[in-house]
């Protein structure tokens, strides 16, 4: 693995910044659970990325970012008044749940547990079909979100996190900012991660590499398809659009609100059970549509255990897929929470399924 951090560097942010920065392998780390456990900073003197970034996001990918976020409500806006009362039925509600949950579990059980953390692995096919299913999500390239994440988790709500929402300080206004910024306004600023740097086992990665080149295609896709297949049921234009407007614009709108708002809200309202170092917390209300993500707390105290919600009553879909893959053999070396995890704020909590080296 060749990211190294530079120890002057870390050295002096550690100092600084009041916590202890072990050099070392970035990737090393993050997979060993040695991730989102850091003191914070002094909020009011942090500018969280600014050290840690490896240049400016173009102007061009800027434009991009805006029609993503923006481009879906713009589009349900002109549609819904058009096709209201005529072209909205069971079968887009359907087609909409299923262009929902592939994409958000190959976002939350292959870009999240499998990809940037590790919690376990996956045969070939499994790893493609999770990275494809993921980018299907359109947040973005495999090697660029996983990149990001696990910055996040090095820097949690300190100086260095890309999305934090305790950015601008501890008052009402601050706080109100801040969630905007954790939710949407990171997308804009100009402060990329190094992917050289934090995800150099996927830019390695062959078939990673090609799902990466392919993501503009498979983000095409993942909107058109709902097109097709509702002209091909419905066999006119309207029906097309009625699909196109649920099972795509109105399914990418939602998928992506409830993921930035793990970002967002996770970090800033909800219960903390784990007394981790930063403040992500547990949202149960976000518990389904997230497929177990917003179980944040639980997450940061054990980044690397394949389940999020751990504590009895915690509903983690995510986690129950992923036990599906290793009953049928595709996926291995699970790392599962330990029988009382709630006692534990580290990945020594989670045991190893059988196979595990």
């Amino acid at each position: 693995m060749s990211a190294v951090i530079d120890g002057e560097l870390s050295a002096v942010r550690a100092s600084r910044l009041g916590w202890d920065v072990p050099t070392g392998n970035v990737l090393e780390r993050e997979c060993a659970g040695q991730t989102g456990l850091l003191e914070p900073a002094d909020q009011s003197t942090s500018r969280a990325g600014g050290v840690e970034g490896a240049g400016e996001v173009s102007r061009t990918q800027q434009l991009i970012t805006a029609l993503i976020v923006f481009g879906p409500f713009l589009g349900a806006l002109i549609a819904i008044p058009l096709l209201w009362g005529h072209y909205v039925n069971t079968t887009d509600l359907v087609m909409a749940a299923i262009f929902y949950v592939i994409p958000v579990l190959g976002m939350t059980v292959g870009f999240h547990r499998l990809f940037t953390h590790r919690s376990f692995k996956a045969n070939r096919p499994l790893r493609i079909a999770l990275a494809v299913a993921g980018s299907a999500c359109i947040e973005g390239q495999v090697t660029t979100w996983v990149a990001t994440h696990r910055r996040h988790h090095r820097y949690s709500d300190v100086e260095g996190d890309p999305h934090s929402p305790h950015r601008f300080g501890t008052g009402t206004s601050s706080i109100l900012r801040g969630l905007v910024f954790a939710h949407v306004g990171w997308l804009f600023v100009t402060d990329s991660t190094s992917a050289e740097r934090y995800a150099p086992d996927l830019l390695a990665d062959r078939d990673i590499r090609r799902v990466d080149r392919l993501f503009p295609v498979i983000a095409a896709v993942s909107l058109l398809l709902p097109f097709v297949i509702g002209y091909g049921l419905s066999g006119t234009l309207g029906g097309a659009l009625g699909a196109l407007l649920w099972a795509g614009l109105l399914r990418m709108a939602l998928l992506h609100h409830v993921t930035w708002s793990v970002n967002s809200i996770c970090h800033t309202f909800g219960g903390r059970r784990y007394a981790t170092r930063d403040k992500s917390t547990d949202v149960a209300i976000l518990a389904v549509l997230s497929m177990g993500e917003s179980w944040h707390n639980g997450h940061h105290a054990r980044p690397s255990c394949a389940r999020h919600g751990a504590v009895r009553g915690q509903l983690d879909i995510s986690a129950e897929v992923i036990r599906l893959f290793e009953r049928l053999g595709w996926a291995t070396r699970v790392r599962w929470p330990a029988a009382e995890p709630e006692l534990a704020v580290d990945d020594s909590s989670c045991t190893l399924s059988e196979g595990f080296e």
